[in-house]
């Protein structure tokens, strides 16, 4: 007989449980409602995750390491031998802004790299990983100078990858001396880094050689400073990240619900976010943890229904159809890679501190639609920037290789495990539903969850919980604001009478054995999403989190009942409806290949 069970449905949110205004000395405290899995307790089993995981790490592991450490050799004046990665990476004595991005940042994506790898190897115990990692570390050591930014563009955007590239070395590779090599690649930027956190067109107005100076990103320092004091680099860097808060032009004005948004680079002012909600665990700063949940929901406001946002780089002025106009202007749509590592980082944090499930909505959404569908990053440093949502869009490499933040695909990408599934001491929450194992830990004992779906593309998800001994304790389970009414659970094959409710946390707290099983039915209504309202005939068709793209040779113009009609072909990556003026296949953009693309419909009557 199974034992009493009751259900819990998480209520609210703990926004304003012990909060204090001020930030105060002495070690992390802020309430954090769940934490995230750590990187080795969660495997990915076979999947579309899993893939992408294991292309990326072995594409990282085959990128030259002397290729990877050239422009630092170069600038210290040492060998500096192999193969140059080229595009924005090698050093170039004289480029050409606007004109030629070619070595206008060199070595931006090194500590990026290091941090991919660091976090592959804590996924996978991989010895080899951390053994490059560590000859890395080792080869950057000796390069370490001031004068590597000297007539830098972008100082603090370098070594803000190069010191959660060292971080993660020591964390999660076990470089036991990376934080001593931190420390003096600190000393060597800080000369060059602003006296505080500086707009980009208060960087613009400061003498410069040319427009790149002014794209500097000194504001997205606080997230990895506050994590280097944390790890133990020392109490530095606390001050520091203190010190490049953007509190006055950004985080204040969020807090109060001032939309300041509009006209501000996309990727970095979400990215900061991140360095809000540090601000919030590390120090209790109600302002900067209001500053992160408003700017958060400003961006969702302003997303394309795949989750991504930014097109051409920018956020838009709501009630301005910016969106809705860029699907003609551009095909840069939004940064892929790094767009979707601080969506998740953002959301991650925000779901930890609050509880709330709708964070983790918006990171499916961005999963499915945004990171999961990017073009495979090469070892030479070609790779995939933007998606495209234009008319007639395509999947395409960027020309340069080793472009913006190139590296965030390999760090968003061995994050999957640690987005999944979330704890607190008598819940384990389940925010993604992939294949996948997370072994939980609780005072000295296992628990092992398991995951078999091909959700998306099928409405089913079983859990099995495996433990030898009895364990009392609540899986939350994330039901998805879009959810139907035919949505349904079951425990070892009793379904619940009360149906979950769209939008919330459903947890099922009891006594757990052995071989016991959670079903989990989703339903996922078809339904039409604008651009934007001064678009309204322009609509996207989604299905649960699943935006869905037409694809070519043509496209047809529709009506709205004939939109409504896309059915999935069997329970494969296809969507297809036939009209008096043809059939039209759709695929979610995971499915995408090299074929032409229209996320948003034009309709018509």
């Amino acid at each position: 007989m199974e034992t009493r069970r009751t259900v819990l449905q998480l209520a609210g949110s703990t926004l304003a449980a012990g909060l204090m205004a001020d930030p105060v000395a002495g070690a992390p405290h802020a309430p954090v409602a769940l934490t995230p899995a750590s990187y080795g307790d969660v495997t990915l089993l076979d999947g579309p995750m899993l893939e992408q995981f294991r292309r990326q790490h072995d594409t990282l592991m085959a990128m030259d390491e002397d290729a990877l450490l050239k422009p630092f050799r170069q600038r210290a004046g040492l060998a500096a031998p192999g193969p140059d990665l080229g595009g924005w990476y090698n050093w170039v004595r004289k480029y050409n802004i606007p004109a030629d991005f070619r070595g206008f940042i060199p070595g931006h994506c090194f500590g990026q790299y290091v941090s991919a790898l660091s976090r592959a190897h804590a996924v996978t115990g991989d010895r080899a990983t951390a053994e490059k990692v560590a000859r890395l570390v080792a080869g950057f050591a000796p390069t370490i100078t001031a004068k590597f930014y000297d007539d830098y563009a972008l100082p603090a955007y370098t070594f803000d990858k190069i010191n959660i590239g060292l971080l993660d070395a020591y964390s999660f590779a076990g470089v036991s001396n990376a934080l001593d090599v931190l420390n003096r690649a600190t000393d060597a930027a800080l000369p060059h880094l602003p006296e505080k956190a500086l707009t980009r067109p208060e960087m613009a107005a400061r003498p410069h050689p040319n427009v790149a100076f002014g794209w500097d990103e000194s504001y997205t320092l606080p997230e990895n400073l506050y994590l280097a004091w944390k790890r133990g680099a020392g109490d530095r860097y606390r001050a520091l990240a203190r010190r490049f808060l953007l509190d006055q032009a950004y985080f204040a004005p969020l807090a109060r619900g001032d939309n300041v948004l509009p006209g501000k680079h996309a990727y970095s002012h979400m990215n900061a976010l991140s360095s809000a909600m540090q601000a919030y665990i590390t120090d209790g700063s109600a302002m900067h943890l209001g500053a992160a949940a408003n700017g958060f929901d400003l961006i969702v406001a302003q997303s394309f229904a795949t989750g991504g946002w930014g097109p051409n780089e920018a956020f838009v002025a709501p009630g301005s159809g910016a969106l809705g106009d860029s699907l003609d202007t551009t095909h840069a749509s939004f940064e892929t890679p790094c767009g979707s590592y601080g969506h998740f980082k953002a959301a991650r944090y925000l779901m930890s501190v609050t509880g709330e499930s709708r964070f983790g909505d918006s990171m499916e959404r961005v999963l499915y639609n945004a990171i999961l569908g990017a073009l495979p990053m090469k070892s030479d440093g070609t790779a995939f920037y933007y998606s495209d949502y234009n008319n007639i869009g395509a999947k395409f490499y960027h020309e340069y290789h080793c472009t913006c933040c190139s590296g965030t695909i390999g760090q968003v990408v061995a994050d999957y495990g640690i987005s999944a599934y979330l704890t607190r001491p008598d819940a384990v929450a389940i925010n993604l539903y992939a294949p996948s194992q997370f072994t939980w830990k609780r005072g000295g004992r296992t628990v092992t969850l398991r995951q078999t779906t091909q959700y998306p593309l099928a409405p089913d998800i079983e859990i099995a919980v495996a433990t030898p001994h009895e364990e009392t304790f609540a899986v939350m389970l994330r039901i998805p604001a879009w959810a139907g009414a035919g949505t349904r659970i079951a425990v070892n094959g009793r379904r619940f009478a009360d149906g979950p409710q769209p939008g919330k946390f459903f947890a099922i707290r009891r006594t757990w054995r052995n071989g016991d099983r959670i079903a989990l039915t989703l339903e996922a209504p078809l339904r039409l999403e604008a651009v934007d309202d001064k678009h309204p005939g322009h609509l996207a068709v989604v299905q649960g989190p699943l935006a869905l793209f037409a694809v070519g040779p043509r496209f047809l113009p529709f009506h709205r009942d004939e939109l409504m009609a896309v059915k999935q072909a069997s329970s494969g990556p296809e969507w297809r409806v036939t009209t008096p003026e043809g059939a039209q296949t759709f695929k979610p953009f995971f499915a995408v290949a090299q074929e032409s693309t229209r996320l948003y419909q034009a309709t018509v009557g």
